[in-house]
């Protein structure tokens, strides 16, 4: 029988200080072993640090960006593009299962000298790790479905080598057990030093538990045990499935991120009066007060709850961050469209709505963050003019993306060239909170009370220049709530954490959504069709096609159509490696692959 060899190998240590230059300390400690480690308080704290260099980084925008999704116009081949179309295979090797796993074996064994450690002054640095041992669980069930769980070091003669996997009712509540010790364990952010902001607090614990509960109760709600295999011959099984969890997990998520929200201490970003409206964007390539117009550095950012830290003299981003951005995650049609007017309707319902005959028309009275995520980098927030935006190609389907871009990228003024940008990257931030407070009262009681609406989706909407809803404005607008708390998350989180992916799939949609084709601008009725020097079709290899836009059925440029976009069910769950299948019989594939 084959074996896996598991070896402890010195790595890199992260460590937070409150000092002078207090970002990290890349020296590693001399001659660290296995035998030698874990045996001072001061080892545990630099043991527990080095798990934040785990999480996903500016060099995973694939996988956190929502790369080849349906709102997004790109069409050049990636691994995303190739899932959101169905069309991906078993891999030999996959990045993000063995990365996973390899954090894991360094978790727990700092938990298990933990549990020898004869000291009380270790709480905080166990918990910290109990929370990161959650998060690569949970990443691992969005990606795989059920996994091994491994809770202890491992030697080659270990039973966890060869067996079979866990169902994902049962990895979810390894998870939730970890963060009921995390939550317990870990400090407010009240309480973290200035100079160790970055820090998992007990708030981040909370709201990440809260987006598992979420996250697990929909899943359950609409996706069922469809996609978990029979466990004999595929999948990871259902054992531990039990839908009378659903309305557990559900009022748990509501408790928990009302307590954030309640105790906190955080805030939305708003800076909309010296920023031109332009808060959705600037918040996300803050880094000090020379990446903004206003002068803001992070130090303002009181939204951002858990996140990973960068910073320009210590951790640059060290890969193409502006670069991708501006070219990868251009907007489809369906994104475009999916911004309501400034009087809170929907485009086919507004008088506002100045359709698109003319390029700047659909922007005009329209929800704050089209213009902040969608204007040119260049002249971010001036909305483009006939002649402005040229369809020839390249990519180009008639919209660009400046989130996550930084401060005039691209010219002589520009803040930070590509890859020395060193905005923090959200994974948890208060508009996220509110967002799934409301999600989750929707999904326990089928409707939120005015009140609740109040002090939830509301405070993103009036960020976004949008008035409030009322049971009464949806009632009397043929509106409901559900769609209106599930488009707020798609805008708000736009290519954030794989939101899209892991959001369509855990409501049931994906294949429906993932398999219609994807639009880009429209051409009937535009300037498009009226001035042939503002668009070629011979670039376009699928040329164009009626579709529902704003103002009814209207031809579009295609950016993708729906005859290769053939995602199914089965395309759920991502394909375990087959290195690691090949290693032990016991680990089953995924059903359809």
């Amino acid at each position: 029988m084959k074996k896996i060899i598991y070896i402890i190998i010195p790595c890199v240590m992260m460590l937070f200080t409150s000092c002078a230059d207090d970002f990290i300390d890349l020296t590693p400690p001399a001659s660290i072993t296995d035998d030698v480690y874990y045996t001072e308080a001061e080892h545990f704290l630099t043991g527990s640090n080095r798990f934040y260099t785990n999480l996903i980084r500016w060099n995973d925008q694939d996988v956190f960006s929502d790369h080849g999704s349906d709102l997004v116009g790109y069409t050049e081949d990636s691994d995303m593009q190739e899932y959101s179309r169905g069309d991906t295979q078993a891999p030999a090797n996959d990045s993000y299962y063995s990365n996973a796993y390899n954090a894991i074996r360094d978790m727990n064994l700092l938990l298990s000298r933990a549990e020898a450690y004869e000291g009380n002054d270790i709480g905080e640095y166990v918990a910290a790790t109990k929370f990161h041992r959650a998060w690569q669980y949970f990443f691992l069930v969005q990606r795989f479905g059920g996994v091994t769980i491994v809770t202890e070091p491992l030697d080659v003669n270990s039973e966890a080598l060869y067996g079979p996997r866990n169902s994902r009712y049962e990895v979810v509540a390894q998870i939730l057990t970890d963060l009921d010790d995390a939550i317990a364990g870990l400090p407010a952010e009240q309480d973290i030093a200035s100079g160790d902001k970055g820090k998992i607090s007990k708030w981040a614990a909370m709201s990440f538990k809260a987006e598992v509960l979420l996250h697990e109760a929909t899943w359950m709600k609409y996706v069922g045990t469809t996609t978990d295999g029979d466990g004999t011959s595929t999948g990871a099984g259902s054992a531990g499935f039990n839908d009378s969890n659903i309305n557990i997990y559900l009022q748990e998520a509501v408790t928990l991120t009302k307590t954030v929200m309640d105790q906190g201490g955080f805030e939305l970003w708003n800076h909309n009066a010296d920023l031109d409206n332009l808060s959705s964007n600037f918040l996300f390539n803050l880094e000090d007060g020379g990446s903004n117009p206003g002068g803001y550095d992070k130090a303002t950012n009181n939204e951002y709850i858990f996140y990973n830290k960068y910073d320009f003299t210590f951790r640059q981003a060290g890969t193409l961050v502006s670069h991708v951005y501006e070219g990868r995650l251009k907007p489809s049609r369906k994104m475009v469209d999916m911004f309501l007017c400034d009087d809170g309707l929907p485009i086919a319902q507004s008088p506002r709505f100045q359709g698109y005959a003319n390029t700047p028309d659909e922007f005009q009275n329209r929800d704050y963050r089209m213009r902040a995520y969608f204007t040119y980098h260049k002249n971010l927030g001036e909305i483009p003019q006939n002649g402005d935006v040229t369809l020839s190609g390249t990519n180009n389907f008639g919209y660009f993306n400046s989130k996550f871009m930084s401060w005039k990228w691209g010219t002589d003024e520009a803040y930070r060239a590509t890859t020395t940008e060193a905005y923090d990257m959200p994974f948890i931030r208060l508009a996220e909170v509110y967002l799934m407070y409301a999600e989750a009262l929707y999904e326990l009681n089928g409707s939120l009370s005015d009140e609740e609406m109040e002090e939830s989706i509301n405070l993103v909407k009036a960020r976004a220049g949008l008035p409030g809803i009322t049971n009464a404005f949806l009632s009397s607008n043929n509106m409901d709530i559900k769609t209106e708390i599930r488009r707020e998350r798609t805008i708000e989180l736009y290519a954030e954490s794989a939101t899209r992916f892991n959001d369509l799939k855990r409501w049931g949609i994906a294949e429906q959504e993932l398999g219609e084709a994807i639009y880009g601008a429209v051409i009937e009725g535009t300037v498009y069709e009226s001035t042939p020097a503002l668009y070629d079709p011979s670039k376009y290899g699928y040329g164009e096609e009626t579709t529902t836009t704003g103002v009814g059925p209207r031809r579009c440029l295609v950016v993708q159509p729906s005859a290769i976009r053939n995602f199914s069910k089965d395309d759920y769950l991502f394909p375990v490696p087959t290195s690691q299948t090949g290693l032990n019989d016991e680990l089953l594939q995924n059903p359809g692959y």
